[in-house]
């Protein structure tokens, strides 16, 4: 039993780190990228008045060194902002912009200890407080994984500074009177370090339930897949980026033959435990950067970013081979079953720029591969693949 509970232990620890749906969180990620690029642009001006503001008081060595900080820190914002804002969104670009906020508070303070005012270093109140900021802003970026990151590098890297000045200095030495930032205690420092992890925790506790509320808005509750409303709003987007860069965009339509009647022979439970299962046929079949969601009743759609029409078709008759191949297991049915479905496909920019001449020309298709026997994928080049004819029991094999 013990071993059974390390296992389940080590399995909720990976689920709980990671993205969880990666496309609608990955998705949310970017946006979030981009705001806290723009809010690192806005609190760096706001920052440096501080500098700027003790500089004009005394212009002190420290107070000089702050201000040049500061400048530094808003231009690398600005560069930051433009790269996020001119390519594509990219996981290390999270990772890389989380690291690089809290290490620059680092750097700050490892300046002070170069200059020989080690105290500056472990006792700041302002700089010190920047390393909340960094830790609160991984909150946008829908990555549990960033915050516990933040938190961590937050940690050492300040607890490496206070090792670093102690085994340095004699810092409580008559040397550094009449200690301008306080003298040095462990007590101080430890309760620094418990109000990062904190800070860092609060900050993944934020994310899991932001993540929570938007799986609730995002995905079908039924069949676990993203909902219309994602789609659309997901597509647009995408059809947005394929027109702006020149690259090809391929959506399908599919649609389960003979749905109804299979309702009606097998009652609606059935019907909902044959959505779910190839639901997660889809789903498994394509890439992490596709899109796969429920359009409405047993029809689903699959976005295809960067792939061109005789990619998707041959994609899509992949999928429709490992469907009608899946075995469906019913609810109070000993004889399972296998379904079937019916595909159009269509591409950007050859079917259309917009995001409804698109949609109008999968759907189109979809309709003539039902209208021509079920059980295949129409594209922009006919019907890619079939099965045998149509017949009374297409779609529904005991």
């Amino acid at each position: 039993m013990p071993s059974h509970y390390h296992r389940t232990d080590r399995i909720s620890w990976r689920r709980w780190l990671s993205f969880g749906d990666d496309t609608a969180f990955a998705d949310a990620g970017a946006s979030g990228e981009l705001l806290i690029a723009q809010v690192r642009v806005g609190i760096t001006t706001l920052l440096l008045l501080i500098p700027a503001y003790n500089l004009a008081l005394a212009p002190l060595q420290e107070n000089v060194v702050g201000f040049g900080i500061a400048v530094a820190a808003l231009v690398l914002a600005v560069l930051v902002l433009l790269i996020v804002k001119n390519i594509p969104s990219r996981g290390w670009v999270g990772l890389a912009t989380t690291a690089l906020d809290v290490s620059i508070v680092s750097l700050a303070l490892c300046i002070f200890l170069i200059l020989g005012t080690p105290h500056t270093a472990v006792n700041s109140r302002v700089v010190f407080d920047v390393y909340f900021l960094a830790i609160a802003a991984t909150c946008l970026r829908y990555d549990r994984r960033l915050c516990l990151l933040s938190g961590a590098l937050a940690i050492l890297q300040y607890g490496a500074i206070s090792l670093y000045a102690t085994s340095h200095w004699e810092l409580n030495s008559a040397t550094f009177s009449p200690f301008r930032y306080g003298m040095f205690e462990w007590s101080t420092q430890v309760s620094r370090f418990i109000l990062l992890f904190v800070a860092s925790v609060l900050s993944m506790t934020i994310v899991v339930r932001a993540q929570q509320l938007r799986k609730v808005s995002i995905v079908d509750p039924l069949t676990g897949v993203l909902n219309r409303g994602f789609f659309d709003e997901r597509m647009s987007e995408e059809m947005s980026r394929a027109d702006r860069y020149g690259h090809p965009l391929s959506i399908a339509f599919i649609d389960i033959d003979r749905f109804k009647g299979f309702n009606d022979s097998y009652g609606h439970s059935a019907g909902d435990a044959a959505l779910r299962t190839i639901a997660t046929t889809l789903k498994n079949s394509v890439r992490r950067s596709d899109l796969v969601a429920r359009y409405g009743g047993e029809e689903f759609v699959i976005l295809l970013p960067e792939t061109p029409s005789h990619i998707a078709e041959e994609k899509l008759e992949s999928i429709r081979r490992s469907v009608s191949a899946t075995v469906v297991m019913l609810p109070r049915q000993m004889t399972p079953v296998r379904l079937t479905f019916s595909a159009g496909v269509a591409s950007a920019p050859d079917d259309g720029k917009e995001m409804d001449d698109l949609l109008h020309s999968a759907d189109v298709r979809l309709f003539e591969a039902k209208r021509s026997g079920r059980d295949r994928v129409v594209g922009p080049d006919g019907v890619v693949g079939q099965a045998k004819p149509d017949s009374p029991h297409a779609g529904v094999a005991k």
